[in-house]
């Protein structure tokens, strides 16, 4: 279970890397929530992976720890507010510039012509 944890994260990672580096707008976005994804499972496991146990101690002899769950879900909710946000700055830059690149060669020649 273990084993399939850590590939996973280390796909999820290697993914958003990948398309991190990427030179437009949406691919970095999407990496950048690819990456979040890891993170929460990453931290998500700090837990302990335990089946079938209860988060509260006392209750049976190998409890979870309900902070990691705690701070996942919070990050779960930030991280599609700023994924929501970072779409609509990408489409309102595309808009105004034409061009989802992000080292636009050209950005010289567009800001003239404002």
């Amino acid at each position: 279970m273990e084993l399939l944890y850590a590939i996973t994260v280390g796909m999820l990672t290697a993914s958003s890397v990948f398309l991190i580096l990427r030179g437009r707008s949406f691919p970095i976005v999407i990496g950048i929530t690819m990456l979040s994804y890891a993170v929460n499972l990453f931290l998500f496991s700090t837990g302990r992976l335990v089946i079938n146990e209860v988060p509260i101690i006392g209750a049976s002899s190998n409890p979870t720890d309900p902070l990691p769950q705690a701070l996942v879900l919070t990050a779960i909710v930030i991280g599609f507010a700023m994924t929501a946000y970072s779409i609509i700055l990408a489409v309102r830059v595309r808009g105004e510039l034409g061009s989802d690149e992000v080292n636009d060669p050209n950005y010289e020649e567009n800001e003239g012509q404002r």
